[in-house]
């Protein structure tokens, strides 16, 4: 077979054809062009300007700045993700301080020469503008802290002083009168004393001491469960209580309170309860108001306050007796309360009292405290005998 021969066009075109396929190969160019491989070979390095080569070189650089890159967005979203991962882990010990955006503020603040506050905010989940408000008001806030920590001295010496007894408006209304220039909310001083773990002592006992005498006479209720009076020694009430002592006896006490002020205007502490318990108590307030003409004197359906004596004794006195309904404590509702109060303040988690002699003693002193020193609600938070005087200070002003 005679050897084929090329013209020098053809060859320079069959180069071009190679030059300007990134695709192909020697082998498949010159399969496609009908030549041997060696000869378009030999053609493209006599003929040849190098485009592919060059083309081959520029992929090459392009490939390895795309790998670059790529290798520089992974490591990017690495750097990204164990920062995330370091901001987490150290929050961790911030959690279960308190308030959980609170925590989150705080880490923030504390971290904020470590991290950016942008990155934080969003691996915490909170907005810049949020944080950044919290921080303003950080002065506020150590002020308010610091007023806290010494009205929270203050209330701790006013809880002690009262043997845990008083509450929050109690105590608030102790507070207020110490400095006239500064009087201190309520609600501010629960808050304190929530977080100082005070407590008002609570616990309330029901306690069942009336006997009813169906055969006794019965008195109208003239009361109507309205316990309030325009003025003194116009509407008492009046009850007995049992005080439980070790051993199993009991003392009694008997009540007559003035519902103008709560003032308890007289009280008798007994071993029984005979109709001169609830007399001596009568007579008591006598005494205390100078006159009883006219009052009247509400009770529960009690032998001792439907017996003759005790009749007679208010009849002496001029005093016009009342009753609620048999079986039912809320028409004695301000009776039955102050004994609950009592014993809750006296005994407190005691059962009983020790013996005869402290119970007389603990009771007698928190009757007459109850009067001069307690803060009582119904009287704006001043004691029964602040509460008359002040009255009467206005009233005497007025006229």
């Amino acid at each position: 077979m005679p050897r084929k021969t090329y013209s020098e066009q053809f060859k320079r075109d069959a180069v071009a054809v190679y030059e300007n396929s990134m695709e192909g190969s020697f082998n498949s160019i010159a399969a496609d062009l009908g030549v041997n491989r060696n000869s378009l070979a030999n053609w493209v390095d006599k003929y040849g300007t190098g485009k592919r080569a060059r083309r081959s070189r520029e992929q090459a650089r392009a490939r390895q700045v795309g790998d670059a890159e790529r290798i520089r967005q992974l490591e990017k979203k690495l750097a990204i993700v164990e920062e995330e991962r370091d901001i987490l882990r150290r929050a961790t010990l911030y959690f279960g301080q308190g308030d959980e955006l609170v925590i989150r503020f705080k880490f923030i603040d504390d971290h904020i020469h470590r991290y950016s506050v942008k990155r934080m905010c969003q691996v915490l989940d909170v907005h810049r503008s949020s944080y950044y408000a919290w921080k303003k008001a950080k002065p506020k806030r150590l002020a308010r802290r610091s007023a806290d920590e010494t009205l929270g001295r203050q209330i701790r010496e006013v809880f002690d002083e009262e043997k845990g007894l008083y509450g929050a408006k109690r105590i608030a209304a102790e507070l207020s009168e110490r400095d006239d220039s500064n009087p201190v909310n309520h609600k501010r001083v629960a808050r304190v004393m929530k977080k100082l773990g005070l407590y008002g002592f609570s616990k309330k006992r029901r306690v069942k001491t009336t006997v009813s005498a169906s055969s006794r006479r019965v008195f109208p209720d003239l009361v109507k469960r309205r316990f309030r009076a325009d003025e003194t020694n116009r509407l008492l009430v009046g009850d007995i209580t049992y005080l439980p002592i070790q051993g199993g006896t009991n003392l009694y006490l008997a009540t007559v309170i003035d519902c103008y002020s709560r003032r308890l205007v007289g009280f008798s502490i007994a071993d029984h309860m005979r109709s001169e318990l609830v007399i001596d108590a009568l007579e008591e307030a006598l005494r205390q108001r100078g006159s009883l003409v006219g009052a009247i004197f509400h009770s529960d359906h009690g032998s001792v306050y439907t017996s003759k004596e005790f009749q007679q004794s208010c009849r002496d006195l001029g005093v016009i007796q009342s009753m609620g309904a048999v079986g039912t404590s809320a028409d004695n509702a301000l009776a039955e309360s102050f004994n609950a109060t009592l014993k809750r303040e006296v005994l407190r988690n005691r059962r009983c009292f020790a013996s005869v002699d402290q119970a007389r003693r603990q009771v007698f002193a928190w009757c007459v405290r109850y009067n001069t020193k307690r803060r009582h609600s119904w009287c704006k938070y001043m004691s029964p005998i602040q509460f008359e005087a002040a009255t009467c200070a206005i009233l005497n002003a007025v006229a």
